[in-house]
């Protein structure tokens, strides 16, 4: 495994971060192809085991439950102080006012509850789960540095949204003498890179480290085109990021796969690390050899006829995944 900075901190991460989205008690969430606790703990601890210390989560994620089976998983297996644990917030966790978003109120609750699932006395990364526009941002940007001032958080982060709306958030931060976000968890792959435009070239310029959300488009970039997996066939979500154009791009995949003899998830995971801004993109893995692939993609160098190859096909597209 390799690791790299994240952004301009002094923080190293693992250029794989294990997505736990996968992680959590079925009939707790919108989710039924979560594993429960049984299922993901050795999937967990293979992460770990390759190299892995990076580690995403949220609130939401099957109502809490996620998180719990993270942290349990994490204290029986790895030493707090070398892993890098991630989680978010915004989503409702409750019904009624203040049972979601980003509020002084909501921030300072959720907080709590994270640590409580998690079993831990802080994070080394607190991510607010899009952006939430009924609320200030000096307000929420106030809040979290808050947070880290009082040691519950080490680094904050932020997820998709608009460039302007992360450098007014920013620039917000900047101007108070506030925590800066040093992370953006955003929606690329090579089946959508609209992030092209404008959020890559803003974070590489402010040194903010990218995190790409569905690097693997939701498994579409690893099987034939039109192939129906239990999660495809119940992902309303995901059925509306992408388009049927893209299947010449996951051709492209399968070609290259097929030459060097590799997994097409290794060549897709690949094309991603080879951007300089990428830190680590986040895999969701539920099969053992998810996590093989993935660690494996770390040493894959794809040359530049096969990046052309694979960048080619791409068509412009509307905005998705905020």
């Amino acid at each position: 495994m390799q690791y790299v900075k994240l952004g301009s901190t002094g923080l190293d991460v693992s250029r794989i971060c294990l997505g736990c989205m996968t992680y959590g008690l079925p009939d707790r969430g919108v989710h039924e192809w979560t594993l429960d606790e049984e299922a993901s703990r050795p999937l967990i601890r293979q992460a770990l085991e390759a190299g892995i210390n990076f580690f995403d989560t949220a609130n939401v994620y099957s109502d809490g439950t996620s998180e719990e089976i993270t942290g349990r998983a994490l204290r029986d297996f790895a030493n707090r102080d070398d892993i890098v644990l991630a989680t978010k917030l915004n989503g409702r966790m409750r019904p009624g006012p203040n049972g979601a978003g980003l509020s002084r109120k909501a921030v300072m609750t959720e907080i709590d509850h994270s640590l409580r699932r998690l079993g831990t006395d802080y994070v080394d990364l607190y991510q607010i789960h899009r952006y939430d526009h009924t609320t200030p941002i000096e307000e929420t940007m106030e809040a979290l540095h808050d947070l880290v001032k009082a040691g519950k958080v080490r680094y904050i982060g932020a997820s998709s949204m608009y460039a302007w709306e992360f450098s007014k958030a920013q620039y917000t931060a900047e101007r108070h003498g506030w925590t800066k976000f040093v992370s953006m968890q955003n929606h690329y792959n090579l089946l959508y890179r609209e992030e092209e435009r404008e959020m890559l070239p803003l974070c590489a310029d402010q040194g903010v480290g990218v995190l790409p959300w569905s690097p693997l488009a939701r498994g579409r970039l690893t099987r034939d085109w039109g192939t129906v997996t239990e999660r495809s066939a119940n992902d309303n979500f995901g059925s509306r990021l992408y388009l049927e154009s893209d299947r010449s791009i996951v051709e492209a995949v399968t070609r290259i796969a097929e030459a060097r003899g590799v997994p097409r998830a290794q060549v897709a995971l690949a094309w991603l690390l080879h951007r300089a801004v990428v830190a680590a993109p986040i895999v969701g893995a539920a099969k053992p050899h998810h996590i093989e692939d993935a660690a494996a993609a770390v040493e894959l160098e794809l040359s530049e006829k096969e990046l052309e190859e694979l960048e080619q096909p791409y068509t412009a597209r509307a905005i998705s995944g905020h």
